[in-house]
């Protein structure tokens, strides 16, 4: 007899992904809680009776810092937007399907990036 290839996972499956998923962004929404809090403190530091030529330095410092930051915290926004369209996807039934091949993307890739859209061939593919 054939083996019939899977075309989607099971409820079941989708329930473990949107779990892992689920974690996956409480932790990047703290992270990027904790980030912005960082960037409120970088613009809290100095003094008025610091040396004129240490200051700048200072500000220099504080000013690469809070870019520093502030594009961390922006990439973060970014992975969380991208895994809550992932929890879209299960939702619509579409999730863990490459968008690209229309295959299955193996669970181990799920597993490790689980907002992914495309599966390793097809991301290889794409960057040749």
């Amino acid at each position: 007899m054939d083996k019939v290839e899977k075309t989607r996972y099971s409820d079941e499956e989708l329930k473990e992904f949107e779990q892992l998923i689920n974690e996956k962004l409480e932790k990047a929404h703290s992270e990027l809680r904790y980030i912005k809090e960082s960037i409120t403190k970088t613009g809290d530091t100095g003094t008025d009776s610091t040396f004129g030529n240490v200051k700048t330095l200072e500000d220099g410092a504080d000013t690469a810092e809070k870019e520093s930051l502030n594009q961390l915290a922006a990439r973060q926004q970014k992975f969380i937007k991208n895994l809550e369209n992932a929890l879209i996807r299960i939702k619509n039934g579409t999730y863990g399907i490459c968008s690209e091949s229309g295959n299955l993307i193996s669970k181990e890739r799920l597993r490790a990036v689980p907002h992914t859209t495309m599966s390793i061939a097809s991301k290889l593919k794409q960057g040749k």
